[in-house]
Order: C-alpha cells, then sequence, then structure tokens
C-alpha cells in the first residue's frame, strides 16, 4: 500500500513539476501524454471536476484518442487514455468518454482542427446557463485567438444530435462553442493551441462576470481592434551571428523561467497572452518569446536583447519594443510583466475606478495605479512611449492588460500579485456596499514609512 501512495506522488510531482517546466513542444509528445498533461493542468486549476470534461487528439493516421470514461480526472495516466482507431477498434483500458461522438464529428467536418477540449469551467457555464455567449471584442488579443463565439442548442450529452449542433457550429468556421446549459468545446491545430484558447475564454468570462459588479464592459469595434494588433506588431533585428549564453544570462533567463511558471499557476499569466522581462546588463534585457506557450516554455527559449537586436534565430514578444522604451527611459526599473490576471482585467475591460486606498500594504506597494486608453503606449508618430515610472509601478491599459514594473524580478512579481488581490477585494466588495477607502490623514502616515517598505530588498 505504502508503495503504491509513493508511486502516486512521484508520479504527480513528476506531472506537476518537472514534466511540465521541462515541456519543449506538446506536439513532440505521445497523444496519451499531451492528453494527460492538459487534464490535470485543467483539473489542477479547478476548471473542471472529476467527472467533467474529455479531451481527444486526432492523430496522422486518423485515430482518435480520447479521455476514458468513469475515471477520475484528478489522477488520470497515460495508460488510461483510450485510441479509437479509424475503423472503430478501440484499444485501452477503458471505455471512451461518453461524448466521443462530437469529437468525432467535429474532425469530420472540421480537418484542420486537430485537439479538441469540452470542460465545464463556471464562467463559461454561466454563459451557458443563462443562453448568452461571451463578447471577445472586449480584448483585442482575445478576438484575434479566439475569434467570435458559436452557440449549440441543448441536446443529450452523448448523443449524436448534440455531436451534429455541435459541429454544425464548427463547420461555420468558429473555434469556440458554448453548449446550451452545458459547457465550452474549443477546438485547435493541436493540444496546446487548444487549451489557449479555453484557457483565455475562461479567464475573459469571468472578467466580463466580474466587471459588471463594478461597470460595463466596453465593446471594441472591429475597425479599433485591426487598427490596434497591427500597431502591436513590432520586432528587431536580429543579431549577425548566435552568441553563447554567459553565466548571468543563464541566471536571468532561469529567473524569468521560475516567475511565468509560478504566475501561470496562479492564473496571473495566460499561455497565449502577456510577456515578462528582466534587464540584465545596462539597457539590454532578456523577454520571453512570441508564438510560445507560456506553458510549454524552458528557459532556453527566453530571447536576449543586445544593443537593440534580437538573439539571432529567435522572435521576442510583440510588447519588445514597448520593454525596450521603459527600460531606456527608467533606469531603476529592472523588470516589467504585461498580463491579463481575471479581476484587474475586470478593471480594464470596464474603465471601473481602481482605487487602491483599501490597505495599508495595498497603497504602500502600488500607490495610486493609473488607468490609460487603449493604445496609450503609441506616440501619434507611432514610437514607443514609457507608459509607467518606479513612482507608479502598475498601470491598467483599458480593453488590454495591466503592465506592473519593479526594481527586482521578484518585486514586480509580488507588485503584481498584491494588484490581483486588491481588485478582487474590490470587486467581491461590491455587493456589501460602497468601499470606504483610507483617509487622507493615514496616508500621509503611511508616506513616512513607505520608503523603507519599498526599498526592501527582494532576492529571488
Amino acid at each position: 500500500m505504502l508503495i503504491c501512495i509513493f508511486k502516486f506522488v512521484v508520479f504527480r510531482i513528476f506531472l506537476n513539476h518537472s514534466f511540465m517546466e521541462s515541456l519543449l513542444n506538446t506536439t513532440t509528445m505521445h497523444p496519451r501524454d499531451q492528453i494527460t498533461l492538459i487534464m490535470l493542468r485543467i483539473y489542477d486549476r479547478v476548471l473542471t471536476t472529476t467527472s467533467g470534461g474529455n479531451i481527444s487528439i486526432i492523430d496522422e493516421e486518423e485515430n482518435i484518442w480520447i479521455t476514458p470514461a468513469g475515471v477520475d480526472k484528478g489522477v488520470l495516466k497515460p495508460s488510461d487514455i483510450v485510441c479509437v482507431k479509424k475503423d472503430g477498434t478501440l484499444v485501452g483500458a477503458h471505455k471512451p468518454s461518453s461524448e466521443y461522438p462530437f469529437h468525432r464529428a467535429i474532425y469530420k467536418r472540421r480537418p484542420d482542427i486537430k485537439a479538441v477540449i469540452h470542460a465545464h469551467p463556471p464562467g463559461i457555464v454561466a454563459f451557458s446557463i443563462v443562453r448568452k455567449v461571451p463578447d471577445t471584442r472586449v480584448l483585442p488579443q482575445v478576438r484575434a485567438v479566439c475569434g467570435a463565439i458559436g452557440y449549440a442548442p441543448y441536446a443529450l450529452p452523448g448523443s449524436e444530435a448534440l455531436g451534429e449542433n455541435i459541429a454544425g457550429e464548427f463547420k461555420e468556421g468558429v473555434s469556440v462553442v458554448i453548449m446550451e446549459n452545458h459547457g465550452t468545446v474549443i477546438g485547435g491545430k493541436d493540444i496546446s493551441d487548444a487549451y489557449q484558447k479555453f484557457e483565455l475564454m475562461e479567464i475573459t468570462a469571468k472578467s466580463i462576470l466580474y466587471g459588471s459588479r463594478i461597470g460595463t464592459a466596453q465593446l471594441l469595434t472591429d475597425h479599433t481592434i485591426e487598427k490596434h494588433l497591427k500597431r502591436c506588431c513590432n520586432t528587431l533585428p536580429e543579431e549577425d551571428e548566435t552568441q553563447p549564453f554567459s553565466a548571468i544570462s543563464r541566471e536571468k533567463r532561469a529567473e524569468l523561467h521560475k516567475i511565468i511558471t509560478r504566475a501561470c499557476r496562479q492564473g496571473l499569466m495566460l499561455g497565449a497572452y502577456g510577456s515578462v522581462s528582466t534587464r540584465w546588463d545596462g539597457d539590454d534585457f532578456i523577454i520571453t518569446p512570441d508564438q510560445i506557450s507560456k506553458w510549454d516554455l524552458t528557459p532556453g527559449d527566453m530571447v536576449q536583447i543586445r544593443n537593440g537586436n534580437a538573439e539571432k534565430g529567435k522572435i521576442p514578444d510583440k510588447a519588445v519594443l514597448l520593454h525596450k522604451a521603459i527600460y531606456e527611459h527608467h533606469k531603476d526599473i529592472n523588470a516589467i510583466i504585461i498580463t491579463q490576471p481575471t479581476y484587474l482585467t475586470a478593471f480594464a475591460i470596464t474603465g471601473a475606478n481602481f482605487n487602491v486606498r483599501t490597505i495599508p500594504e495595498t497603497w504602500i506597494y502600488l500607490q495610486d495605479v493609473q488607468m490609460s486608453e487603449l493604445g496609450c503606449q503609441f506616440s501619434e508618430e507611432g514610437a514607443l512611449q514609457p507608459v509607467v515610472s518606479a513612482d507608479s509601478p502598475v498601470m491598467i491599459i483599458k480593453n488590454e492588460c495591466v503592465v506592473v514594473t519593479g526594481n527586482k524580478l521578484l518585486q514586480a512579481f509580488d507588485y503584481l500579485e498584491v494588484a490581483e488581490f486588491s481588485a478582487k477585494s474590490l470587486i467581491l466588495s461590491a455587493s456589501l456596499g460602497a468601499m470606504i477607502p483610507i483617509e487622507d490623514n493615514e496616508i500621509e502616515e503611511l508616506g513616512k514609512v513607505m520608503s523603507r517598505w519599498k526599498n526592501y530588498e527582494w532576492k529571488i
């Protein structure tokens, strides 16, 4: 018995830490390993239940690998995954999920889709039970990644009719479908793509729901979204030659990887959106890459920016020029995080006032959080502008993101945590009554201890 428990504990540690953190690319793994990894990630993020949800992958031979029926999602193993071969033969120790019919129907209608995720995340389910869909026009990146959302009428779970309803929506070209009184189905070009859409849609749904407590979500026009996304396509020239990693460069890459992994697990960063960087020498810095899920990053994926050039063979995040402008203008800023956590995003999409005068620590760390309009980081000529400062380390950009800075990477991460916790408290308090802020004379007293608190020597 003890040996069995030990093996299980080792398995979960392996899967949740070494396996996840060292993952280079989910598409290089066997389908059963990909499915197990993503299902456990969904379960650990509390986005499905023990019995709820299913995931499938169709391979190059048109065999469908799918989660089994009646197996605890919290202890799923690769050996539990079932293969339904092209000829209908079953391979595996269990029966395939009862929802297999709609997975099969989607693959028949959409050959470009190679992975499907179905689950019952609370935010999306909230929309499904009132028969509405989240409007992705609240955030440009969500619109770009997820597009418009389909809606499948109710049918009995596991039935061919449900499969036809869902597949019919996918046939229209959507990749995300809300199932009436049920949940969501999301398809992707691979499992990582499907998961990024799944995670992004749930955060968006929750941000809209929480935002309704403090204001009204402001929708962007398609023209505004298209214009903004074009302006955000920033890049830098590459270095002529590949440079070896220095000791400090390797150290900084490892620091970034640790913080990003931590942020993803805590829901403070998404696989599909966000960037993190740290200064390493003068105005040179190391930043997250573009086109790789934050969940799947390794230290070696990080991109070094040196003398205004990107590391050879790598593409830095699209926000690289904004990071560069901030570092060049603010010599006391050594770390930057740009992200879309749920509660801060609720303020971003509504434009509601984010009053940080709630508890002493919040005001000491964050001061008065600024809120700016979408595109504030661009000048009229299109150049990037430094939108934050060390004295005001957090800025919310409407309908886009939160920008957090710090003297150290861990300090910036702490500011992000404090800001998100404060945003959550403000939203939760809305149902109780008007928030009563700290008085001006109390703020004055706090100012006397502020420098001592903010100059704490963070280490990572």
